[in-house]
């Protein structure tokens, strides 16, 4: 509803109802600062004929507002992020699962048949018209297909979240944000929770009682967690995360390079690590 005094005739005020797009902009766009008797006014200001007609206006501008809103958020640049690591990822599985067929089919052939995406690749090299090179070349394929998508994401990660990139790398800070569900959702989310993310059936079951706590979720990829001591991995994934975190709150509100996030982090993981000696 536009901004303006109650006697306004509210949201529809100097709109053409046969303008959809003007009718849906009012909708998105408008506001007032107090409620008022809507329909009446619509009504005597000749916008609509009675009010089902005017909730049937406003219905249809609503839905339209909301599909609009929803096809822009999917066209943002971390949801569309998001569309490029999952079909990695899925890339990734579907030609690692290939290739287990892959090298079962060929061990049935051949007794020095290897495992593996570069065993099926090998393969799909073959000249020989055969539904098993047939089934090589898709694993060959896909396994291209991810590189593209591979390269994809580490050009578009550190444009959409510069600083978490930084500290994670463009493919964890990609997965991290598919994982919370885009940067706003993660920069909203405490540091306890960014260092589980993708640890959610290990956390589950801790809370059923059926499992100890988690320390850590697919942060532990990170060399500040896999370079440290397991004894002290616990306390690296929370500093890592705590970083990771404010990373991600000043990649969604500013979007600024900070540069210190990285040393800070490196000084932290180096005080863990250096208990690994000392110990």
């Amino acid at each position: 509803m536009n901004e303006a005094d109650p006697s306004s005739g509210g949201w529809f005020e100097d709109v053409d109802r046969e303008d959809a797009d003007s009718v849906t902009e009012s909708i998105r766009t408008g506001s007032a600062e107090s409620p008022a008797a809507w329909p009446e006014r619509a009504v005597e200001s000749g916008f609509a004929a009675d009010e089902d007609e005017y909730y049937k206006i406003l219905h249809d501008a609503t839905m339209r507002a909301t599909r609009e809103a929803v096809q822009e958020a999917e066209r943002s640049d971390d949801k569309q992020l998001m569309h490029g690591i999952r079909a990695m990822d899925d890339c990734e599985r579907v030609a690692n699962e290939l290739a287990e067929r892959v090298a079962e089919w060929a061990g049935s052939r051949h007794e020095d048949a290897e495992t593996g995406v570069e065993y099926a690749r090998e393969l799909a090299e073959s000249d020989e018209e055969d539904p098993l090179v047939s089934l090589a070349e898709r694993v060959r394929d896909l396994d291209d297909e991810a590189a593209d998508l591979r390269s994809h994401v580490e050009r578009t990660a550190p444009e959409v979240a510069p600083n978490l990139s930084a500290l994670a790398g463009p493919v964890l800070a990609a997965r991290l944000i598919a994982l919370a569900g885009g940067l706003k959702q993660l920069a909203r989310k405490p540091a306890g929770t960014v260092q589980v993310l993708g640890a959610e059936e290990a956390l589950f079951a801790h809370l059923r009682g059926r499992a100890p706590s988690p320390k850590h979720g697919v942060i532990f990829v990170h060399e500040a967690v896999q370079g440290t001591h397991p004894d002290n991995r616990g306390s690296a994934a929370r500093a890592l995360a705590g970083k990771l975190a404010i990373a991600a709150r000043v990649d969604h509100y500013s979007g600024e390079r900070k540069p210190e996030l990285d040393a800070e982090l490196a000084e932290r993981i180096e005080r863990i690590q250096a208990r690994d000696v000392d110990e």
